[in-house]
């Protein structure tokens, strides 16, 4: 294969490419909510017939039950040779995206996607949900298997791939666990894993990402009286569900920010030196990551005894992500609820079980039941956090891949993010996932006007061209 050729191609096909990247994320594809099934299953169909232009055999394959189905899974595979040898290699993404809400604060239609001029930036952006996470991620891999099929004639230039997009990742990856288990033997057949949901440590700045913390997401609901009451004949005489709930939330920390539920840090490794000093060596800019989200520099809190960085890549959290209860509306209406709830996540580390969060979380709140209420408590699932070894051989050719592509020696760098599939795949079959990411932290992602920065799309796209050959090149798989 020619990375050279095909990194040629990607530059002379750029605007088609970006008008595919547009038409898919054109398609709103929020697989959480039942309303955009019909587009859901769309947007899975869409990159079906993607990958059937370069080669790839396609199947959309069904999950769930009759009675709850889910959103499909788009298995493709390239076509090999009975005598290959070389690497099988999975690509794992996600066509699903996040709710736009709040509408009101988007600039454009969040599903009318715009390209625009880079605000104080050189180049350009694509504004529109799913622009970042995942969907423009994604297509830099698609992009690279068109510019390998166009530029030597085979699916994946020759090389044997297995990819594999689910619909529900932001939904928790509900039907997924079971997917890959009823699939082991056929995922089972990879050598390596690659993800591209990550992102770099800047502008300019290509990185390699070796670890994603974990994640336990739960919903908790405090139930008071059976109706909601007039405050002014009620209140103060029963128990308020609103109050009773952030006093006891509030309790989940403690004056240096560590998280009191027993037995949380239980298995939670010490940070080494080295990797302290390799990452102090990277020269991470808080104040300015925090002056980008509208923060000043005094706004970098968190658990005692770790940086700035160091909270995010290496220790776990805890994050009330909603609340919600009595009235909400426009005006005033003076009551005392019947219940509250709230959504609260964990990100966790290396060698921490969700599903065991979760049970400890819960056995936490029902020690501390206010009196005249119970609980409503729903574990959502998860994902445990995966690491890769830094030295390992897969890792160093994505790493070189990534030289090839940007022409800078990528860092190495960990994520914050959870992907649970990495944690899913390194448990069920013992699979090595790398992580190569081009985002930036003000992609908003999640958030209203998400963007993707297309200098980082093609940087991407030329970084999975070259990640084929460096990865066909390793002479065996560890």
């Amino acid at each position: 294969m020619s990375t050279k050729q095909a990194i040629e191609w990607l530059q002379a096909h750029e605007n088609e490419s970006i008008d595919r990247m547009i038409q898919w994320l054109s398609i709103p594809s929020v697989g959480n909510n039942p309303e955009y099934d019909e587009q859901t299953r769309a947007a899975a169909q869409w990159a079906g017939d993607h990958l059937r232009a370069s080669g790839f055999e396609i199947e959309l394959c069904e999950t769930g039950t009759s009675e709850n189905p889910g959103h499909p899974i788009v298995m493709a595979t390239s076509p090999g040779d009975e005598d290959y040898s070389g690497p099988h290699i999975l690509f794992y993404g996600h066509y699903d995206v996040q709710p736009a809400d709040p509408y009101e604060l988007w600039e454009s239609e969040p599903f009318t996607p715009i390209r625009k001029p880079a605000e104080g930036q050189v180049g350009e952006r694509i504004v529109a949900r799913g622009a970042c996470d995942d969907k423009g991620q994604v297509m830099m891999f698609l992009e690279a298997m068109r510019a390998l099929h166009e530029t030597t004639g085979k699916p994946g230039g020759g090389v044997r791939f297995t990819v594999m997009l689910e619909g529900e990742e932001e939904s928790g990856s509900v039907n997924l666990e079971n997917f890959v288990r009823d699939n082991a033997e056929r995922l089972g057949k990879t050598d390596v894993c690659v993800i591209s949901d990550t992102g770099m440590l800047g502008r300019g700045k290509p990185a390699i990402t070796y670890g994603v913390r974990g994640l336990a997401y739960t919903e908790v609901t405090l139930i008071g009286p059976d109706q909601d009451l007039h405050s002014g004949l009620w209140g103060g005489k029963v128990p308020n569900p609103i109050n009773e709930l952030t006093k006891v939330l509030s309790q989940l920390w403690d004056d240096d920010r560590r998280i009191t539920i027993p037995g949380f840090y239980e298995g939670v490794k010490e940070l080494t030196e080295d990797e302290r000093a390799m990452w102090r060596s990277l020269n991470v800019d808080d104040a300015a990551a925090l002056k980008g989200i509208g923060l000043p520099p005094e706004a970098g809190v968190g658990e005692a005894g770790f940086s700035f960085t160091e909270r995010e890549w290496a220790r776990p959290t805890c994050d009330i992500n909603g609340i919600i209860g009595g009235y909400t509306g426009p005006g005033a209406k003076t009551v005392i609820p019947s219940k509250a709830s709230a959504k609260v996540s964990f990100r966790l580390v290396d060698d921490q079980d969700p599903s065991e969060i979760a049970k400890r979380f819960f056995a936490w709140l029902e020690e501390r039941t206010p009196a005249g209420c119970r609980w409503e408590l729903e574990d959502h699932g998860g994902g445990a956090a995966a690491t890769c070894a830094t030295e390992s051989a897969p890792l160093r050719a994505a790493a070189q891949a990534i030289e090839v592509g940007t022409g800078v020696k990528p860092a190495m760098i960990k994520s914050g993010g959870s992907i649970p599939v990495a944690g899913l795949l390194k448990e069920t079959l013992g699979l090595e996932t790398i992580f190569m990411g081009f985002g930036l932290e003000d992609d908003r992602v999640h958030s209203p006007n998400e963007k993707f920065e297309l200098d980082c799309y093609r940087l991407g796209a030329r970084s999975h061209v070259a990640m084929v050959e460096q990865l066909h090149n390793i002479a065996q798989f560890e």
